[in-house]
């Protein structure tokens, strides 16, 4: 599983031209599943995410959560996160689990995303055409990947 975590002061999601999900201050994380992930890589990012310390404290130094912060979350489904370039100019999807799979997963992420931030959160939906608009606050972008826990 990977995700890009971007620390925005507003974000919004519209899902056939309508608004999906909107918030303030918080992160929008974008987030790629592969076929062998499973609940162990949900259990490790969602603490990680909402754990990590990248907000700014009263010393403008990144020392807070997003519990911290009280922050919120937008989740968005990104196959893409799983491109290979690594043979020609057209990338390659081929890691990217198939929507049988990767829907119980996100759904499952989501639900867990909720739980450990102690509120609800908002997201796109999975497989359709998204328009994602947001403000970079820092601007701060972060990848993670459960298989390479750097």
């Amino acid at each position: 599983m990977r995700v890009v975590l971007q620390r925005v002061s507003k974000a919004s999601v519209q899902v056939h031209h309508e608004i999906n999900a909107v918030m303030q201050h918080g992160l929008l994380i974008l987030l790629g599943i592969e076929a062998e992930d499973g609940q162990e890589d949900i259990d490790w990012l969602c603490n990680k995410i909402v754990k990590m310390r990248i907000f700014n404290d009263e010393n403008d130094a990144m020392n807070l959560s997003l519990l911290d912060v009280d922050g919120d979350a937008i989740v968005v489904s990104q196959f893409t996160l799983h491109a290979s370039t690594k043979k020609g100019n057209r990338p390659s999807f081929i890691k990217a689990a198939k929507p049988d799979v990767a829907v119980p997963l996100y759904e499952k992420f989501l639900e867990k995303l909720e739980e450990s931030l102690g509120k609800p959160i908002g997201s796109g939906k999975f497989g359709a055409d998204m328009k994602v608009e947001l403000i970079n606050d820092g601007p701060v972008t972060i990848l993670i990947d459960s298989k390479q826990r750097e």
